[in-house]
């Protein structure tokens, strides 16, 4: 089988070296920042890469190598048992932002995420993970890829309210909707009919991304310009999956294997609604979860880490 490898994005905002270069960069900004793009939440770190380290181990062992993208920091990976070490390395943006370093340092995942595909070695299929995206049950390789053709989940959308609303284009609980939105209209696929990816593990190919960039490659470098996310940023893996669909390469689904907990959840919904809803993580066809706020969801459900240990661990057990 030809290989399928891992990226990871992860950042220690709380060292005090990153803390002091974002502040500074931050304080430089000629005009305010969008919201979510400077919320500490984007910074924080809570073991979620232990977490989506361990699932990956626990439920894909095929994956070929492991990719953590950093910004000039280390994890601490002295607990993870040598098999799954020896498929890490460690990929700094200075390597990914090669020839375009007056863009660094970056603070902004949608400008990382423009940039992965870059990475010397990475094999031609691979997941891209947020490390607050967990798997939570075995996965399977045509799970995520029908050969070389990746597995999109999401749903098809109607955005069009949205992309003139000039008013609504600093909500930061928008901002999401509005780089999907300048994605696929990079691919031609207006607002009103627009493909919405689900926070999941993302399948994407390598040389679709070299394709567009050569294509594209002005928004390219205007993407990855920004220091903190904006709202005319394109999503890269919407942009990734709108190509896939225009090419007809790509099969979609949008079936219920997979959860999200966004940040506000704990807010917006009772609380005994939200353990049951985590409590879902467990049921077998349930392969990926997402913890957006790990903090925020552990400051009013404690044993929060108790379910994703139990939906990420080997054995499955009865809810």
């Amino acid at each position: 089988m030809r290989r399928i490898d891992a990226v990871i994005t992860w950042v220690d905002g709380a060292d005090p070296a990153h803390k002091r270069k974002r502040e500074s960069w931050l304080a430089q900004g000629d005009a305010p920042a969008n919201a979510n793009g400077i919320n500490l939440h984007r910074w924080a770190c809570s073991d979620e890469l232990g977490y989506c380290l361990r699932s990956i181990a626990n439920n894909a062992p095929w994956i070929g190598r492991i990719w953590i993208v950093t910004d000039a920091q280390r994890p601490d990976l002295s607990w993870v048992p040598a098999a799954l070490r020896a498929k890490i390395t460690i990929v700094d943006h200075r390597v990914l932002f090669a020839g375009h370093e007056a863009m660094l340092p970056t603070f902004n995942s949608l400008a990382i995420e423009t940039m992965l595909w870059r990475i010397p070695g990475l094999a031609e299929r691979f997941l891209y993970f947020n490390d607050d995206v967990f798997l939570t049950a075995p996965l399977r390789p045509e799970d995520v890829f029908c050969g070389d053709v990746p597995v999109l989940r999401g749903k098809w959308a109607d955005l069009s309210a949205l992309a003139g609303d000039v008013a609504q284009r600093n909500a930061p609980e928008l901002l999401n909707d509005f780089t999907q939105i300048n994605a696929a209209a990079l691919m031609g696929f207006g607002a009103g009919h627009l493909f919405a990816a689900a926070h999941v593990v993302h399948p994407m190919r390598r040389s679709v991304f070299a394709r567009l960039f050569a294509e594209h490659r002005g928004a390219f470098e205007a993407n990855m310009a920004h220091r903190f996310r904006d709202v005319g940023q394109f999503l890269p893996q919407g942009l990734h999956n709108h190509a896939c669909i225009r090419a007809g390469a790509c099969e979609l689904r949008d079936g219920a294997d997979h959860l999200h907990v966004r940040t506000g959840a704990v807010e917006d919904y009772a609380l005994g609604a939200v353990r049951d809803y985590l409590r879902g993580a467990l049921r077998p066809e349930i392969k990926f979860l997402c913890v957006n706020d790990l903090p925020q969801v552990e400051a009013v459900l404690p044993d929060v880490r108790d379910w994703i240990e139990r939906a990420i661990g080997g054995e499955r057990r009865a809810a």
